[in-house]
């Protein structure tokens, strides 16, 4: 109990703040500029998503165990984007930089469920191409519409349970100096570090958090892929093996999307300027939501034929109409 009530049985003035002040993109020139782009992006990531989930909802032959998980992951990014992109051009654009105590937090349990959910969707894809390809006779019954969903949910819970874990740390650290956040959000590191009393829980969670949700994930898929590539190379032919590998780079693609900017940023994070890597973090967290239905649209071929089907439909109700 000590460590969870670290400002108890000390001389510190428990001190709950009123409100955060979140400090990042100060004195950045144009800054507006890079808001207009922001919404540019929410708006593709919104139509984008929405779409990608109505053609799943729509088309009975994509309601496979796979496309359970593209529909999470469409999903999840809207929710992201949603969560994320209006609350950050209302903070700055409007000049909205007080946030008080409990929205800072529901803020930021929300933004990094979410953002962290897309890395476990990635897992659950991963899974599901490496039995594709290591299993291809056996895929139905070792892959199932239910199996799949209980996946799901397991990796919902986890996540939920690890942000809440994260967030109740924060209400038990005392703020008796500075309330700004230096960062684009409600950022759970630089919130923590503001604290006056033992920051140790915060501290450890908040380096193992990003080992369980981001190194893990990645390490998963990483031997997935080496798995597969073996199984490739078992394949006689070459046009089989590129027809087997062609089914996996719509999910290399989101892999790469998703983790090298985030890996990248976090290498090089103390070594630029602030303002730089609060603006390149942002974009890590914005960009591939609006690419991820763009790369399933354009690469995976069931999502491009079932669009055609739906065009077509669409045309011949429109010239049904008009006649």
């Amino acid at each position: 109990m000590e460590l969870f009530n670290s400002a108890l049985g000390k001389n510190i003035t428990f001190v709950r703040p009123a409100y955060f002040v979140i400090g990042g993109f100060i004195g950045v020139p144009n800054i507006g500029y890079y808001f207009v782009f922001l919404f540019f992006i929410y708006v593709l990531s919104f139509v984008g998503n929405t779409v990608v989930m109505v053609i799943i909802m729509l088309d009975y032959a994509l309601r496979s165990p796979k496309y359970i998980v593209v529909f999470n992951l469409a999903f999840v990014d809207l929710l992201s984007s949603s969560a994320l992109v209006p609350k950050i051009l209302d903070i700055f654009l409007f000049d909205h930089r007080y946030i008080s105590y409990n929205d800072c937090l529901t803020f930021m349990f929300f933004c990094f469920t979410l953002i962290s959910m897309q890395a476990l969707n990635l897992v659950a894809l991963s899974y599901d191409r490496l039995i594709a390809i290591l299993y291809p006779l056996h895929y139905q019954v070792k892959v199932t519409h239910k199996g799949m969903l209980r996946l799901i949910a397991f990796l919902w819970l986890f996540i939920i349970t690890s942000t809440l874990t994260a967030t109740g740390l924060i209400t038990r650290l005392s703020f008796c100096r500075s309330v700004v956040i230096n960062s684009y959000f409600c950022d759970h590191g630089p919130i923590f570090r503001l604290a006056c009393n033992d920051i140790t829980p915060s501290l450890a969670i908040g380096g193992i958090l990003p080992i369980v949700i981001l190194w893990f994930p990645l390490i998963f898929i990483v031997a997935s892929y080496c798995f597969i590539g073996y199984a490739l190379s078992k394949i006689s032919t070459f046009r089989e093996r590129m027809k087997s590998f062609k089914t996996c780079t719509g999910h290399l693609s989101l892999v790469a999307i998703y983790f090298f900017p985030v890996i990248l940023v976090n290498s090089i994070g103390s070594k630029i300027h602030p303002n730089a890597r609060i603006i390149n973090l942002s974009l890590t967290t914005v960009i591939p939501p609006m690419l991820n239905p763009i790369i399933y649209v354009l690469q995976t071929h069931e999502i491009k034929e079932s669009l055609k089907k739906f065009s077509v439909r669409v045309k011949l109700i429109n010239s049904i109409s008009k006649s």
